[in-house]
């Protein structure tokens, strides 16, 4: 009887399995498939797909509709989500799909009118090279359209997409709120929304859990006080604040009217002043990110509760010490205090014993490493900075950290690698590493392993010798930075054959740079810059297939360079202050991706290259200190060099007109960039964790000195076309580049009057136009340059009185030396309409010897000074083969002067 009562039961049990596998297969309405299919008509899919990067994002971005097929259930569908029972289409997710044009406001997409959730994020290309009209572009009438009809909506997601042509005066915040009261979720990340978040829009959604607005700086945030109950748990505001003066100043008390808020980010504005405390009397609050900002001021001393998993305050202006209760919270996770202004002792007992990510680096602490620290069993990331270490840290220590995966100590007093025990450490899940300003002891005996270690540091140190061979047993190292040390080789064979990025720069070695590289396929950056390498031009580097940025400046390299540069991703050629030679190797064009051309300070010996002018990404071209000669007026097309904001080619033998032509066209001069980025790539190891992997650097002369430069801003604007022999009128098409910072036409033979649109030139900094045979007055409209530091207008044929006002009042005597026609302050001559004709070489002396005193006074300081500057680069490139022929002479060539004293004069 048992026996039947279980078929009985098994019986029921299958037949009602069955029955809900049915109702949860339940085919899609066929109104709605064919809307769903007449939609993918519209839009077109990028093939290949896998050409464009949509980022860390959408790690798995895919086109979606290429699954939908006519003669299939849309339910099976990628990004279509049914429901079980009525088959209708509840949720549509079209992220990361490659989506391009518009969708108009009839489109079928509308009559899904039972939507719950929409997600139609990053379909709209930002960073890449597509024209702005491929973007994914919401109308106002389309936005309507889809609200009214799809009432239940309870998730909308549009990141990325451009809701700019929503016209209201509040925007499609007040839109969406007087439409769809029913929504959770809201995210509007990077849509260049207008209008303003008030507090009536707030109120407009009593059911909103999650409010994303993120890098939507023309949108205003205006709501200061709360009449209503709202059930927002997380905002994002981040990013809201680059530009103006929105979300900045003190940050708003309004938020303790959120009660119910678990997550606020406000990162990167302009938020300044303290820290509010009522942000501390949020109980349910556990997510903080007030980072990028310039608050100031302590941490309160205590607070009232202890809900914090994430406390991420980093980069701003905090000071004094940390608080007890920021590192004693049990659920904390996450902690950022990095790049602030904390000083003082770290607690000595760290008991937040879920910390996963401890970053406490850029801070002024003292004291010593807490023995606590090495009980923190969960942490996966350390960053740790002490200025003033009163103990030696004992580095194997860390190895008990077994989930340690990235460490980072600087500015330690001694940090000792060697072990007294036999023991042989092993940091099991390290992945990177960096010691960086310490001072490191025991590091030639070191026995530690690293079974996983990727990303390798050791820079600014005092390590000298052969590179130890702990270093060379890493089996898994992809990144090694060994820089701002003092080694002497690297030894071979080179071990590391899998590497993908190499710094080596600012050290004494001097290997033969030929035997390195061949063997290793995967590299993308190598930095050996600042050595004493020697050798020629290694042939596998021209033909490498992943190297995008390549630095050998300040070497004892030699020979001439292959002429077999093939397509590759090379972004970066600097081969800075080397003895190179022959001719420039025109298959150079073929690296369409150079960002940044660096052949200054070497011996090559050619015509302008104009076969770069394909080079449609170039935004540094230095040519500087060779023996390059000819004009420079050959333009294949009228879009050429569209990027270029350095040029640099001073110091050869150009001659001719100056490059009018090319000065028309550079339109990347023409802009001001309103951000201030440096050249160069970066790294990213993990969750928050970038770190950069190569730095653009560049020797520029500006504002009178030559001078290294590390790093280049990319606001770095400069023309240099100094110590030619270039001849004619200085164009006036010169005044367009309204974002020129340096301009120097100096050492030439340039004739006319300085052009008065050069007062056009706002953002001006430094201006030489001197010895040269300029003729006239020095135009008033010079004055408008109120950034201009450095003058120099020496060893001319300027006359008339000099301007006076703003920056022209601060220059000296030496701006104006070599000019008998000039006066005014800040000259002895003062100017005077009735001067006699006596104080000057009479009419007789001047038909005596066919010219007048005004040359012979002009030629005897331009000479001078002209020598001097021709002296100067004689001193760099040798003698140049037209001053010998001007001078009756024959061409020899002069020793190149020894590396070391190159150096010396490019860093003082």
């Amino acid at each position: 009887m048992g026996y039947l009562i279980r078929v009985v039961l098994c019986v029921h049990v299958f037949m009602l399995f069955h029955f809900f596998a049915c109702l949860s297969s339940h085919s899609c309405n066929p109104e709605e498939r064919t809307a769903l299919l007449h939609f993918k008509t519209q839009h077109i899919i990028h093939i290949p797909f896998s050409e464009f990067d949509y980022g860390d994002e959408c790690p798995h971005a895919y086109p979606k509709m290429k699954t939908w097929d006519n003669g299939t259930d849309c339910c099976s569908w990628m990004g279509v989500t049914c429901d079980s029972v009525s088959g209708h289409v509840i949720g549509l997710d079209l992220s990361c799909s490659g989506l391009e044009g518009n969708i108009d406001p009839n489109s079928t997409l509308f009559q899904l009118t039972h939507l719950h959730t929409l997600n139609l994020a990053h379909n709209d290309f930002y960073g890449s090279e597509l024209p702005s009209q491929f973007g994914l572009n919401l109308k106002e009438t389309t936005l309507k359209r889809l609200l009214q009809n799809a009432t239940t909506l309870r998730k909308v997601i549009l990141d990325g997409i451009d809701l700019s042509l929503i016209g209201s005066r509040a925007g499609p915040l007040s839109l969406i709120a007087n439409m769809s009261s029913s929504l959770i979720t809201l995210s509007l990340a990077r849509t260049e929304i207008r209008g303003s978040l008030t507090n009536d829009v707030l109120c407009s959604f009593p059911n909103l859990q999650n409010l994303n607005l993120a890098g939507n700086p023309d949108m205003l945030i205006s709501f200061s006080k709360l009449s209503c109950h709202t059930s927002l748990s997380i905002l994002d505001l981040s990013f809201c604040g680059i530009q103006g003066n929105n979300l900045s100043g003190q940050i708003p008390n309004v938020f303790e009217r959120l009660p119910n808020l678990q997550t606020l980010s406000l990162r990167v504005n302009n938020l300044q002043g303290k820290l509010p405390s009522s942000l501390f009397t949020l109980t349910r609050l556990s997510q903080l990110d007030c980072s990028y900002n310039q608050i100031e001021g302590p941490l309160p001393d205590q607070i009232a509760f202890s809900n914090f998993t994430d406390l991420i305050l980093n980069d701003n202006l905090f000071n004094g010490t940390i608080p007890s209760w920021a590192l004693s919270f049990k659920s904390l996770r996450y902690l950022d205090l990095s790049n602030n202004r904390f000083t003082g002792h770290i607690n000595s007992e760290i008991t937040s014993n879920s910390l996963e990510y401890l970053d406490l680096c850029g801070n002024k602490l003292e004291g010593h490493l807490p023995e606590s620290v090495f009980h923190l069993v969960n942490l996966t990331n350390l960053c740790l900075s002490l200025d003033n270490w009163s103990s030696t840290v004992h580095f194997p220590l860390f190895s008990k950290l077994q989930n340690l995966q990235y460490l980072s100590l600087s500015g330690c007093s001694s940090l000792l690698l060697e072990s007294e025990m036999s023991v042989n450490y092993t940091f099991s899940n390290l992945n990177l590493l960096q010691l960086i300003f310490s001072n490191i002891i025991g590091y030639s005996k070191f026995s530690g392993k690293f079974p996983v270690l990727e990303y390798l540091e050791l820079t600014n140190n005092k390590l000298e010798g052969k590179v130890p061979k702990w270093i060379h047993d890493i089996p898994s190292l992809r990144y090694l930075n060994l820089s701002h040390n003092n080694f002497t080789s690297i030894g071979h064979p080179f071990p590391w054959y899998q590497l993908e990025g190499l710094d080596l720069s600012f050290n004494s070695m001097d290997d033969d740079i030929f035997s390195f590289f061949c063997n290793i396929t995967s590299v993308n950056v190598i930095n050996l810059s600042h050595n004493r390498f020697t050798g020629t031009f290694p042939q596998c580097l021209a033909n490498s297939s992943s190297l995008r940025d390549l630095d050998l400046q300040m070497n004892k390299l030699h020979g001439n360079l292959p002429d077999a540069f093939k397509d590759l991703p090379l972004e970066t050629l600097n081969l800075y202050g080397n003895q190179f030679g022959g001719l420039l190797p025109k298959s150079l064009s073929n690296c369409t991706d150079l960002v940044d051309l660096n052949l200054g300070n070497n011996q090559f010996e050619d015509t302008f290259p104009n076969w770069l002018e394909n080079l449609s990404y170039l935004e540094i071209l230095v040519l500087r200190g060779n023996k390059l000669y000819g004009s420079v007026i050959n333009l294949k097309s009228q879009n050429v060099f569209p990027r270029l904001i350095i040029f640099d080619i001073s110091c050869n033998n150009f001659g001719g007109s100056l490059p009018k032509a090319y000065i028309k066209i550079f339109q990347a001069m023409k802009i001001q960039s309103s951000f201030y980025y440096y050249f160069g790539s970066a790294l990213n190891m993990g969750e928050g964790i970038i770190h950069p992997q190569y730095d653009n650097s560049i020797v520029a002369t500006t504002k009178g000195v030559s001078i290294p430069f590390e790093k280049i801003p990319e606001n770095f604007v400069i023309i240099d076309l100094s110590g030619n022999k270039f001849e004619g009128e200085i164009p006036d098409v010169i005044g367009e580049l309204q974002a020129l910072k340096g301009l120097n036409l100096s050492n030439n033979r340039l004739v006319g009057h300085i052009p008065h649109s050069l007062g056009n030139l706002t953002n001006l900094e430094s201006l030489d136009l001197s010895s040269n045979m300029l003729t006239g007055e020095i135009p008033a409209e010079l004055t408008n340059l109120n950034f201009l530091e450095v003058l120099h207008l020496s060893q001319n044929q300027l006359v008339g009185s000099i301007p006076k006002g703003k920056q022209f009042n601060t220059f000296s005597n030496d701006s104006y030396m070599g000019n008998m026609g000039l006066c005014g302050l800040p000259l002895s001559l003062q100017c005077n309409n009735n001067v006699s004709q006596q104080e000057f070489p009479s009419a007789e002396a001047e038909d005596k010897f066919g010219f007048g005193w005004k040359p012979v006074a002009i030629g005897y300081a331009f000479g001078t000074v002209f020598g001097i500057g021709l002296g100067w680069c004689v001193f760099w490139i040798g003698k140049p083969e037209w001053l010998v022929i001007i001078f009756g002479g024959t061409t020899t060539r002069i020793k190149r002067r020894s590396r070391e004293n190159r150096r010396a004069r490019t860093t003082s």
